[in-house]
């Protein structure tokens, strides 16, 4: 997939949302190899420095230079631009090792309600995602149904409201410090009577409580099955681009006691760590599904693996 010259709108749209990452990072990589033709000694230690620098992550940037040097060794002389194409390539592999099936399509093939559990730490925006989700799917033609779960923060519950009402998706919620299951069930249970075709339940970020929260979210898990034996369908971690590597250590951590379906990653429009998107394909091979790019409540985008690999490493500014 090549990029045409002419930009068009959602082009623009990408460069606004990834441009600080790709400033950062690729550009400096692209500069690397397309100032001289012949390869210079140094230029690996350059490459490496330029990837940590982006947050990918010691063992990915480990892989991708022993890969880069093994070219090099195997081909005896490789010229900047053929190293350049075989980084792209390297990089582009560790998306294809990942098996990442559109969660529209997974929602379009299972028995109503579709139940999809948000998990994430305090203050990644997992609220406001929760809301952005809600409104990007209700506009494909779902009827939804959020659950406030959370009600370890009195403020979580409110917010979630709030985004629930810009979203015009129903609300079931208790009082703060009611039992999250409880909540879960109540919203289960309603939702299926009035034949939503898909559920959203939030729940608490206390991670540093975290065998609270494991059984919390354990616990949640067991009675939604009492409801609908399959739920959750899927659990989707809300991870923070600006956390950089803060952010592998939320999904290890998760992923020890959740089996975790997907990634949202907000934030991704301020931040030149988007790079952590790499490290934590290639890690965990767990998909992105969605990018967080802003404030408000349209701000949520599929994310496309081909056209971020393709934007990051085009040659063409025009």
């Amino acid at each position: 997939m090549m990029f045409l010259k002419k930009k068009n709108k959602s082009d623009k749209t990408f460069d606004h949302e990834l441009k600080k990452t790709r400033e950062s990072f690729f550009s400096k990589i692209k500069n690397i190899f397309f100032k001289k033709s012949k390869i210079e000694k140094n230029i690996i230690d350059h490459i490496e420095n330029i990837l940590l620098s982006a947050d990918i992550g010691i063992k990915t940037t480990i892989k991708i230079i022993n890969n880069l040097e093994k070219k090099i060794q195997k081909e005896k002389y490789v010229d900047s631009e053929e190293l350049y194409n075989f980084l792209k390539k390297d990089i582009e592999n560790i998306f294809l090792n990942v098996k990442n099936k559109c969660l529209e399509k997974k929602i379009k093939n299972y028995k109503k309600p579709y139940v999809i559990m948000m998990v994430g730490v305090n203050g990644v925006g997992k609220t406001t995602t929760i809301g952005k989700l809600a409104f990007y799917l209700k506009n494909k033609g779902y009827n939804l149904m959020i659950g406030a779960s959370d009600t370890f923060r009195a403020a979580a519950i409110d917010q979630l409201e709030i985004w629930a009402n810009k979203a015009k998706v129903s609300l079931v919620k208790q009082h703060m410090h009611a039992d999250p299951a409880s909540v879960a069930y109540d919203t289960l249970q309603s939702a299926k009577y009035k034949k939503k075709d898909i559920v959203l339940i939030d729940t608490a970020g206390r991670l540093q409580n975290r065998i609270g929260l494991m059984e919390e979210l354990s616990k949640i898990s067991r009675v939604m099955k009492k409801i609908i034996p399959e739920s959750p369908h899927e659990t989707i971690l809300v991870l923070d681009a600006t956390t950089g590597q803060n952010a592998f250590e939320q999904v290890k951590k998760f992923t020890s006691f959740v089996k975790i379906s997907s990634i949202i990653l907000t934030k991704i429009e301020g931040t030149a760590k988007g790079g952590v998107i790499i490290g934590i394909m290639d890690q965990f091979k767990i998909p992105i599904q969605y990018l967080g790019t802003g404030e408000k409540i349209q701000d949520l985008k599929k994310f496309d693996e081909k056209k971020f690999i393709n934007y990051f490493f085009k040659k063409n500014e025009n």
